[in-house]
């Protein structure tokens, strides 16, 4: 016998149809307008990176006179030329790979194993070292403190003084710190039971389990070191040892000799270039992020959240 509540439950449209909630019009109406929210504001999000690329390919004249949008006028490649063609511009670009590489595998060791202690809520004094680290995101000891620090170390004019100062962000230490404080501790008993120790139960618990939060803070410290170029201008006076975006940083305020011998050679004048090298620059410096980005991408929101949120 079939009751009337099971008649009602489920409305039968034409033959046999039924109508669920995707197939109203109000949930037709969000998604068309939701999808072309995002659409317009991808729009704006971009809008600035292709005004960029358009400039870099735009004579100085054009560029100069503000008449680039997205469009580039009066193409020209004469300031790609200018800016690789001299070997320290790869020398640079090999010495950001490698600082980005090192600082990134030192910086994702030591927050790692730190996050970790820290996260056992039995550790004696554990809030006294959550508090010194907390403590320094909001007072450090200057500009001139840290350089001499740095020179009486003996680490000026080398990489260490670029990979080691900022190894530990407290950022980044306090997320994948509640990271792990979210895992079931369920699972480390049952480790424990079955005789795994503390450096088995990270290495072959914990780790597996965060691969979503390790993405993010991969992404998050390589991109900063990437984009680094203050630590260098301080530490380091030796062109072979600079990275990238410093030896550009120096292009772009014509403080750099390799530049002015550029457009020589280049037969342009440096204020000629210098009207574009700023999109030139900005381009060269983020192709590498923007090749990365998309493989790590899935996993950034995930990380976030997870280590943000209690619960």
């Amino acid at each position: 016998m079939v009751t009337q509540s099971a008649l009602t439950a489920t409305p039968v449209v034409g033959a046999g149809k039924s109508v669920g909630p995707r197939d109203s019009k109000g949930y037709k109406a969000f998604t068309w307008f939701n999808g072309s929210f995002l659409v317009v504001l991808c729009g704006f999000m971009l809008y600035p990176f292709v005004t960029v690329l358009a400039q870099s390919f735009s004579s100085a004249g054009a560029v100069k006179a503000g008449l680039v949008n997205v469009v580039p006028i009066g193409f020209n490649v004469d300031t790609y030329k200018v800016v690789i063609a001299n070997d320290l511009f790869w020398t640079s670009y090999r010495n950001t790979v490698v600082y980005t590489l090192v600082g990134t595998t030192i910086a994702m060791i030591l927050t790692t194993l730190l996050a970790f202690v820290l996260a056992r809520k039995n550790l004696r004094g554990r809030n006294f070292l959550i508090g010194i680290a907390v403590f320094t995101m909001f007072f450090n000891g200057g500009l001139i403190p840290n350089y001499v620090l740095i020179q009486t170390l003996g680490l000026k004019n080398t990489m260490w003084a670029v990979v080691l100062p900022g190894a530990i962000s407290v950022f980044n230490l306090l997320v994948m710190k509640s990271f792990f404080e979210n895992m079931a501790q369920e699972l480390e008993e049952a480790a424990q039971i079955d005789g795994l120790g503390w450096w088995g139960i990270f290495r072959r618990i914990v780790l597996p389990l965060s691969k979503a939060v390790l993405a993010t803070m991969i992404l998050f410290y390589s991109v900063a070191i990437w984009n680094d170029w203050f630590a260098a201008f301080l530490y380091i006076d030796r062109q072979e040892l600079f990275p990238v975006t410093l030896y550009l940083r120096n292009m772009i305020a014509g403080a750099s000799s390799t530049a002015s011998q550029g457009a020589a050679a280049a037969g342009s004048s440096k204020e000629a270039i210098s009207a574009n090298i700023q999109a030139v620059t900005m381009i060269l410096t983020i192709i590498p992020i923007l090749c990365i980005y998309p493989f790590v991408q899935r996993y950034f929101v995930s990380g976030i959240m997870l280590g943000s949120v209690k619960g």
